[in-house]
């Protein structure tokens, strides 16, 4: 592969697509899946001549500098481009999840005054639909539904009618650059805002020592754009690196899309992290591929097949993060020859705040903090603090917020308790307000016993919960698969008993206060649209509480040890 000159090392988003443009014009940086087995490619050149079109359509619409241009929309190569138009435009990007309910992506597109709406490839359109007020203009993607097309003003008529934009216009360090609504677990979503040198700093700092990036290498962005991590590591590190990304079709191409791809770098969320594993256990049951492993030829072929299979087999980093990865769950994939990085940070401070170290066992821990990253602990509180040039502008609109998000000294509050080890490792024990006391007394972090909780194979998500209650409980939502072979009584009373014995293999190992009375198997799905997780799968712990605390004592008093919620 040819080579093309580094990347000047004070660019910022735009002078990165224009150097691309320059040196590398006939060089594939995008793979778009297109159906069917159809991809289609796109070169640098391609992509900034489309982006400069659009911007061109935007910038003709005479919004006053600054203006918010929202994209709702699945991952696609044309939510890239739409966001470097509008910034070439001179305005505002506001992503939105491509799972939200209408009333939260109303809520979104009127609290920033979006000016216009990029609607994109998405699953649930007919019922989001009616969030987008109707006097909104919008740009519809070749690959958005067939309604959204008929009705709005489509990308490639936009691009087959506007000369490009000429020139290399440029943004301000300072100027701010989006809005990231955050899908917090509690009330409506804030509004983060970032500047470019925010976006620059976080991905050069990140690429610097921790995650190295090549234009050699390849990513799968599937994970939704709208979230800080696929933000800053896939989309700002394209375009440092100018690597090759690929997208994902859906959820039942996904494994093609991983053999398309084969990613180098790949990060996923825990939960993703947790279905590979109880995939391969399906088809090689944990006991016998502990057997396998440990014979030294056989082992080896073993690994590297199922690495090929999951698609990870000349993936040369991986990471996690979003939320605590078991460590049990680390160490299966380590011996699997594939060491998993664990990273922490939130959409504040553009997730660039610690990631453990390659080549280092530092599980347990989420590493020391990244080059010119602060960190410290509260010592009232427990509360993790950190401080960069990555932080937040502010919450838009939000200034009681705002100030209400820092120390009287300027440290980021991060709402998570941990502690610093003598190395400057990291470790994180829970929420500050997800603490919660028995009836006893005694206090009960939950996060810890949700990290074993999860790992059974037929468990999809988990909270641990019992306020005043005299002993904890979990409740577990059942994944897809097992929820489809309840029906059958034999099938139902073997997973009551291998629950049963996971639950009492969790409470050996917890003091005496934390133990769980019971653990609810709920077979109905938690999902975005009913409320009860966020879009990056994180469980809202006060809708847990809403929708199931008037039973807790009922199963505590019952004494039985699993408790099934059928429906």
């Amino acid at each position: 592969m040819t080579m093309h000159p580094d990347l000047p090392a004070d660019a910022f988003s735009l002078q990165r697509l224009y150097h691309w443009e320059r040196h590398a014009p006939s060089r594939i940086t995008l793979t778009q899946p297109m159906g069917g087995g159809v991809v289609k490619e796109f070169t640098w050149s391609e992509v900034a001549d489309q982006v400069r079109r659009i911007a061109a359509h935007l910038k003709a619409q005479g919004w006053e500098p600054g203006s918010k241009v929202a994209i709702l929309s699945k991952n696609c190569a044309w939510w890239l481009m739409s966001d470097l138009a509008i910034w070439m435009a001179g305005y505002v990007s506001v992503p939105l999840y491509p799972t939200l309910a209408p009333e939260t992506i109303h809520h979104i597109l009127t609290h920033s005054e979006a000016r216009a709406c990029f609607v994109g490839k998405l699953d649930g359109w007919e019922h989001m639909k009616s969030g987008v007020p109707a006097d909104l203009p919008c740009i519809a993607y070749p690959l958005s539904p067939p309604d959204a097309v008929a009705s709005y003003d489509g990308w490639e008529a936009i691009c087959s009618r506007t000369a490009p934009m000429a020139g290399e216009p440029t943004r301000d360090p300072d100027d701010l650059a989006t809005i990231i609504y955050t899908s917090g677990t509690t009330g409506l979503p804030k509004g983060v805002m970032h500047s470019f040198g925010n976006f620059t700093w976080a991905v050069d700092r990140g690429t610097r020592s921790r995650i190295l990036m090549t234009q050699s290498d390849r990513m799968l962005s599937y994970l939704p754009l709208a979230h800080v991590v696929e933000r800053t590591l896939v989309e700002h590190g394209w375009l440092k690196s100018g690597m090759h990304l690929y997208f994902a079709e859906s959820l039942d191409t996904f494994t093609a899309d991983m053999q398309r791809a084969r990613p180098t770098l790949f990060f996923s969320v825990p939960r993703l992290w947790v279905k590979f594993q109880h995939g391969v256990h399906h088809k090689l049951p944990a006991a016998k591929l502990d057997r396998l492993l440990s014979i030294p030829i056989i082992g080896g072929l073993i690994r590297r097949k199922i690495l090929r299979t999951l698609g990870l087999d000349q993936c040369r980093w991986a990471a996690g993060g979003a939320a605590p990865m078991p460590i049990e769950l680390l160490a299966w994939y380590r011996r699997l020859g594939l060491p998993i990085n664990e990273g922490y940070g939130m959409t504040e401070n553009l997730a660039l705040s610690h990631i453990t170290e390659a080549g280092k066992n530092q599980e347990g821990t989420v590493g020391p903090a990244y080059d010119d990253v602060e960190h410290r602990i509260d010592p009232a509180t427990g509360e993790i603090q950190m401080r960069s040039q990555a932080l937040m502008l502010g919450y838009y609109k939000e200034p009681e917020l705002t100030r209400a998000a820092y120390t009287p000294d300027g440290w980021l509050r991060t709402g998570d308790k941990g502690d610093i080890d003598n190395l400057g490792l990291l470790r994180i024990t829970g929420r500050v307000k997800d603490l919660f006391k028995t009836s006893k007394g005694k206090y009960v972090a939950p996060a810890p016993i949700e990290d074993r909780l999860v790992m059974h194979e037929a468990l999809e998500a988990c909270v641990v919960t019992g306020a005043n209650l005299g002993q904890p409980l979990g409740i577990a939502m059942l994944n897809a698969e097992t929820v489809a072979s309840l029906p059958k009584d034999a099938v139902q009373a073997e997973l009551e008993a291998s629950l049963i014995r996971h639950l009492d293999a969790i409470n050996a190992r917890l003091d005496p206060h934390e133990q769980l009375a019971c653990l609810v198997a709920v077979t109905s799905a938690w999902t975005v649209d009913n409320d009860l997780i966020t879009p990056t799968f994180k469980v809202k712990r006060n809708r847990i509480e809403d929708v199931y605390a008037r039973h807790y004592e009922t199963w505590v008093a019952s004494g039985r040890k699993v408790i099934w919620l059928v429906g």
